[in-house]
């Protein structure tokens, strides 16, 4: 499950999950058949290999198709990777000051490329959090490739190999969260606090072909659930306009927090080789408004083409009290 932090999304409301969880006003997934295992996973390989044996004929990269013209999202994928290499040399990715030296931090600090710092104790901290971390991870792991073989909709889980944040990102992201608490004035948190409320150090991405997908989310959260899993929250992206998807979180019995991302092979592939890049650079505090602004509307362009599944967005929002 490659799955990868966030743009904020600001436009539209979140539905509010069904009063009843696990009651009577709960859909039920129904059952549909389960390919070849060989079959599994292989799906997202072969878009891979569809998109990289694209031709010009099949789209004119950076131009929109006429409104009457019916084009799915791999028709697109060329014009979207022009319309990248595009940005590209429009704007020249600028260094971000972190990345140069500090000869005055201390020996033992932390300084992330996005300008964070971490001082010698709490990034001393932070490593050993960091390595509970990946303590925790094999178990979670096993019953997420258990589940995988189990689901009843064709689900598989994609990018499994990056699955586990890298410690780079896990430090940038505690420091980012500390200095946050700083200039909030709010109580001091550990290192070890900030890093357990991370909720996506491990991540996992289940992938459903359009048609499964609904009941493929019902059918992966039951078989979670069953095994002592708790899900805190789900959030449902598929109204909003940068992204397409649904991000869930969940806790073990032990306290270590994870994510399961739920995607179709189009949304994935968005995701991860066509969107990356621009959400990286929206992160970075070095560039400028104007090129955040189309930086925006880049990630709308490419999630306006990614087919809706039915029922995808009838699936609520819902996040649990305490959390």
């Amino acid at each position: 499950m490659g799955s990868l932090d966030l743009p904020d999304q600001p436009d539209g409301p979140r539905r509010a999950e069904h009063a009843g969880e696990g009651g009577a006003d709960r859909i039920v997934p129904k059952s549909c058949d389960m390919p070849d295992p060989d079959e599994r996973g292989r799906v997202y390989e072969a878009m891979r290999a569809h998109t990289s044996a694209e031709t010009p004929e099949e789209a004119s990269p950076g131009q929109r198709p006429d409104n009457g013209e019916q084009r799915c999202y791999w028709d697109e994928v060329p014009r979207f990777r022009q319309m990248w290499e595009d940005h590209e040399r429009r704007w020249p990715e600028r260094q971000r000051a972190a990345d140069t030296d500090h000869p005055a931090d201390l020996p033992g600090t932390y300084c992330s490329k996005g300008g964070f710092k971490l001082d010698p104790e709490r990034h001393t901290e932070t490593v050993e959090a960091i390595g509970r971390i990946r303590k925790a991870e094999p178990s979670i792991s096993a019953d997420m490739q258990a589940v995988e073989k189990e689901n009843t909709c064709g689900g598989w889980l994609a990018g499994f190999d990056r699955r586990i944040k890298g410690d780079d990102r896990l430090k940038e992201k505690v420091a980012e969260e500390l200095k946050a608490e700083q200039l909030n004035a709010e109580p001091r948190k550990t290192a070890t606090q900030a890093l357990c409320e991370i909720p996506d150090a491990i991540r996992f991405t289940s992938c459903f072909e359009p048609e499964n997908y609904t009941r493929g989310y019902y059918d992966i959260r039951e078989r979670l659930e069953s095994r002592g899993y708790e899900m805190y929250e789900s959030r449902n992206s598929w109204d909003k306009e940068q992204y397409k998807g649904i991000n869930t979180r969940w806790i073990n019995q032990y306290g270590q927090r994870f994510e399961v991302q739920f995607h179709t092979p189009e949304s994935f592939h968005a995701k991860e080789d066509i969107t990356h890049r621009a959400y990286e650079r929206i992160r970075n505090p070095m560039i400028t408004d104007r090129e955040r602004k189309e930086l925006r509307e880049f990630q709308r362009e490419v999630s306006q083409a990614i087919s809706i599944p039915d029922g995808a967005m009838d699936i609520p929002d819902f996040k649990k009290e305490g959390f």
